[in-house]
Order: C-alpha cells, then structure tokens, then sequence
C-alpha cells in the first residue's frame, strides 16, 4: 500500500492528484506545519532524515523528492496514460519537464518567497532596509529570472494546453504547483497577465482528480 505523507498547504497536493488520475489504492498520514515558522514538524523526519515532504512510503521503500516519486508512481501505475512512451521524442520532453519544475522554476519561487518575508521579519528599525534589499533583488534579478521563465512557460502550453501532447501527463501535474503560485502572483502584485498559465490552473483545478485528491487532503492554500 502506498502510503502520502502529506504536509498541508504544501507540493504533496500533487502526488495525491496523481495518484487519483492513476486510479491507485493509498493511504495518507497528515503533518501540519508549525504555526510560527511554517516549517514542517520533526515527526517527517521519522520517515527520511531531511524530514521534508511529499515522502512516499510503500511496504519498506521510501521515495523522497516530487520528481523522483513521479517517476516511482508512473512506472509502477500507469498503463501509458499520464507519460509517452519511452523513447520517444515526447518521451524526452516529458522528462525535460519532470526535472525543469523542481529544478528551474521552483527554485526562483521559493527565493520570492524568502525575499517576500525578509521586512516582515526583520526588527522594525531594520524594516526599511530590508525592503531595500527585496526591492533591488527582484529588479536586478527574480523579477527578470522570473518573467524569463514564465514567458517561456506561456509559450510551451499555448500551441496544445499541456506541457506533452494534447492531453494531461504526469508532467502536467508536477507542473501545476508553481504554476498555480504564478497564477497567485499574478493576481496578487501585479504580474504579468499570462492567459496560457491562467487557462492552464481553471483547467487543472476543474479535474474530478484533482477535486478528490483535495477532498482527501484537506484546505490547501498556497504560501505566496
């Protein structure tokens, strides 16, 4: 039995989708954040020693790392639905895009987010230069990082809607967590209007899986 150990409001979300659109028996055991920190508790450290999620348990294996338990859960699930065959030129971009959500475009998310908390947490006389540094770090850098990466994205999803043929993948899933926060960011501050992206979140969230898999997991919001 597969068994999600699923942290809220977290990227975990995705591998209960998957697992719902594979149509597989699992269990899940919920971790909540710590309210101050937002961090995961230590009991995931139980599981693995770096103690983050998703984590997938099943019997004595333990898989760690989104793109990594994709993999795992195709490979041992699918009936070549959610991913091409091997070998084949779609086959190459379904893992481009396996590997480009952890490995290119979550990254700068997540240093938006640090950036974004650096005033809030600072001392209050510390505050304005904290906003100074933020300020200059996307203007020199996230922001045109950020605007690179999501125009590219725009343009891979407007010839078909999905990042793979013209129906959903694997990698369409592992794809939806920093788009969704890009369609956040976009609303929220002012981003760049990017219809591909935003067409590609209503689609993603209309998905009966998806609506289960948050059903089954419980309020998620995402941290942007």
């Amino acid at each position: 039995m597969i068994v999600v150990h699923h942290l809220e409001n977290s990227r975990s979300q995705r591998i209960l989708w998957l697992l719902e659109e594979l149509g597989a028996e699992y269990e899940i055991r919920r971790y909540n954040r710590n309210a101050k920190t937002m961090l995961a508790p230590p009991e995931l450290k139980q599981v693995h020693p770096l103690g983050k999620s998703p984590l997938i348990t099943d019997g004595d294996t333990v898989v760690a790392e989104s793109g990594a338990i994709v993999e795992y859960l195709v490979e041992r699930f699918d009936d070549g639905t959610l991913a091409p065959a091997p070998g084949t030129a779609e086959h190459l971009g379904y893992r481009h895009w396996l590997h480009y959500a952890e490995g290119s475009i979550a990254p700068l998310l997540v240093m938006r987010l640090v950036f974004s908390q650096l005033p809030k947490q600072a001392p209050r006389l510390m505050r304005p230069l904290m906003r100074g540094i933020e300020s200059n770090f996307m203007t020199r850098f996230l922001g045109p990082q950020l605007d690179l990466h999501l125009d590219y994205i725009e343009s891979s999803l407007s010839a078909t809607g999905h990042f793979v043929g013209s129906d959903w993948s694997a990698a369409d899933i592992l794809m939806s967590f920093p788009l969704e926060a890009a369609a956040a960011r976009a609303t929220t501050d002012g981003g760049k209007a990017r219809p591909a992206i935003a067409d590609f979140v209503e689609r993603a969230r209309a998905r009966p899986a998806y609506q289960r898999a948050l059903d089954k997991g419980g309020p998620y919001a995402l941290l942007s």
